[in-house]
């Protein structure tokens, strides 16, 4: 069940958007962009017949119906969209508490966990030396990572990899067979160590 709202002024508004595209049956389509990260955005698009994938959830309005990503309904969990009019002719506004930190749970997928784990648990602690440390890719349940800041170049990387984050996350993420650094670690421009 979608826990998403779209206000009654944000659905005339949007209708009203929708109206000027001169195209039978377009609706929205609401996703997260980076998804789980600091650097997520909450986007919302045209969806034009044939757009809509077969894994959308669908909600139905009086005037259009709004599609939402699969993989972004986590992060949309209490989503709000509104729209306020105001001295300049009015502003939609999308709040989503979940996009950048959604709840995670057993069920979550691994990159969730992975992305959970490095935002909540591991930056925090590498921020003191001005270093992050960012989810790539996963490849055959491995975590590809970058670091960044003061971690990369730093003469303490492979440490901070094997002792500090690899053991954090094979303990506690357990599908996780290992973790894998991207990192070009010749620029030392930046390196806390």
């Amino acid at each position: 069940m979608l826990n998403i709202t779209i206000t009654e002024s944000a659905e005339k508004y949007l209708a009203g958007l929708l109206s000027k595209q001169d195209c039978e049956g377009i609706g929205i389509r609401m996703f997260v962009t980076d998804p789980g990260t600091p650097k997520a955005e909450t986007c919302i698009a045209y969806c034009r017949p044939g757009e809509v994938q077969e894994s959308d959830e669908v909600m139905e309005l009086a005037s259009f119906k709004a599609f939402f990503e699969q993989r972004s309904l986590p992060f949309l969990d209490d989503a709000k969209v509104d729209y306020a009019d105001d001295k300049f002719g009015g502003q939609l506004t999308i709040r989503a508490p979940n996009s950048r930190m959604p709840q995670i749970n057993d069920g979550s997928p691994l990159e969730d966990k992975i992305n959970y784990l490095l935002y909540n648990e591991i930056n925090p602690g590498l921020a003191a030396h001005g270093g992050m440390i960012t989810l790539e890719e996963i490849v055959d349940d491995v975590a590809v990572l970058r670091f960044g800041g003061g971690c990369q170049g730093c003469g303490m990387v492979d440490v901070t990899l094997k002792e500090g984050v690899e053991k954090t996350m094979l303990e506690k993420i357990p599908e996780l067979k290992g973790v894998r650094d991207v990192t070009d670690h010749s620029d030392r421009s930046q390196a806390y160590i």
